[in-house]
């Protein structure tokens, strides 16, 4: 699974999900961006965060300084400054069949880099894509839509 990092969801804001919730805003003193994570299961949300936080069972490491959280204890331990330094929040997932991440991989389909705090949590939306080319030394204006062999 993948969670879409770039996409926030300026319709959606994180204290009408609380309210939706019925999960009591408390000193809420930070805004989370909900993003839109991916097409699979959209009414399901993700937190991605800091490894500072873990909900027992319910936070998996992702990366070194990396954990994500599917739980509601998240989202009440956000609302009630209890939560990550920092945090995202997605709706929904990408998801892949059986090996075929792997095999898009094999394939030169994705470019992969290592997880980024200021990437990932950043505010800027607009510039994660071209962010994450440059920590791999790509100049995205030298990309190109066409492919071919030489």
């Amino acid at each position: 699974m993948g969670l879409i990092i770039n996409k926030p969801t300026p319709e959606v804001r994180f204290g009408d999900l609380l309210e939706q919730l019925s999960i009591d805003e408390g000193e809420l003193t930070v805004d989370v961006r909900i993003h839109y994570g991916g097409p699979v299961e959209t009414g399901r949300g993700f937190v991605l965060h800091t490894s500072d936080y873990a909900s027992g069972a319910g936070t998996m490491n992702v990366s070194n300084g990396i954990a994500m959280t599917a739980t509601l204890d998240i989202l009440e331990d956000i609302a009630m400054g209890n939560g990550p330094n920092r945090s995202m929040l997605g709706l929904g997932y990408a998801g892949w069949g059986p090996h075929q991440l792997e095999n898009e991989l094999i394939n030169n389909g994705w470019l992969v880099t290592d997880a980024n705090e200021d990437i990932l949590f950043g505010r800027a939306a607009e510039h994660k894509w071209t962010a994450a080319l440059k920590t791999l030394g790509i100049d995205p204006l030298m990309l190109s839509a066409t492919g071919g062999s030489a």
